[in-house]
């Protein structure tokens, strides 16, 4: 299907996809580790083989380290979630989103569909998008982004129904994900995951870590 609009430079966006027919697509720590390493490497001008850099003797680990031409994109927000995720995007260059996008989605489906001995189609089409309207609705989705574990432990319908009754044990689930940019808000440059953000370039109006937690529990609040 196509969009009702088109990607711009230095406009904001939110995208997202889910596993097809609703399935699973990051089914243990090593699936997150690899998504999450991908949404650092794959932000850039030049193809990306992980294959090569380990035949090349670097470790997963060292990957996080090495300079990458680009970026394409700036990301603000991201999380994995078992069936889908979310990622806040600038179009940093013409035609940056959707190179990104269709590098991660490959290159991921590709590892995944080796692991699992499995054949086709991973995602559910091609992304879904949406545009930033304005300065409320970015900082609406950063914590709509980041507040999606919550369904882990809540299920979406008891949430927004009955609303969050122990909002002190949400609070500390959200601070423990770890497959989200959300600790590396709460303590910057704490993890390499760091490096996959670039909030220098998004028009945050959070004063203080403090202001931040409070817009977030606003929202848990309001369900």
């Amino acid at each position: 299907m196509e969009r009702g609009f088109l990607f711009a430079e230095d406009e904001f966006y939110h995208t997202y996809n889910r596993g097809v027919e609703k399935r699973d697509i990051f089914m243990d720590v090593s699936d997150y580790e690899r998504m999450m390493l991908l949404l650092r490497i794959c932000n850039s001008t030049t193809p990306v083989n992980i294959r090569e850099y380990r035949e090349r003797m670097f470790s997963l680990e060292s990957i996080w380290a090495l300079d990458i031409d680009g970026p394409i994109v700036d990301i603000g927000a991201w999380c994995l979630m078992p069936n889908h995720f979310h990622l806040l995007l600038r179009e940093r260059k013409a035609g940056g989103i959707s190179q990104f996008m269709q590098k991660i989605t490959t290159a991921y489906t590709m590892y995944f569909n080796k692991r699992m001995e499995r054949v086709g189609s991973l995602m559910q089409g091609t992304f879904k998008a949406e545009p930033i309207i304005n300065d409320r609705h970015m900082q609406y989705l950063f914590s709509y982004i980041h507040l999606n574990p919550v369904k882990l432990i809540h299920g979406e319908e008891s949430w927004t129904r009955d609303g969050i009754r122990n909002i002190k044990q949400v609070e500390k689930h959200l601070r423990d994900y770890r497959y989200s940019s959300l600790p590396d808000y709460m303590s910057p440059k704490s993890r390499v995951q760091a490096s996959i953000i670039s909030p220098e370039h998004f028009p945050w109006k959070f004063e203080s870590v403090a202001e931040m937690k409070k817009e977030l529990t606003d929202w848990l609040s309001q369900g």
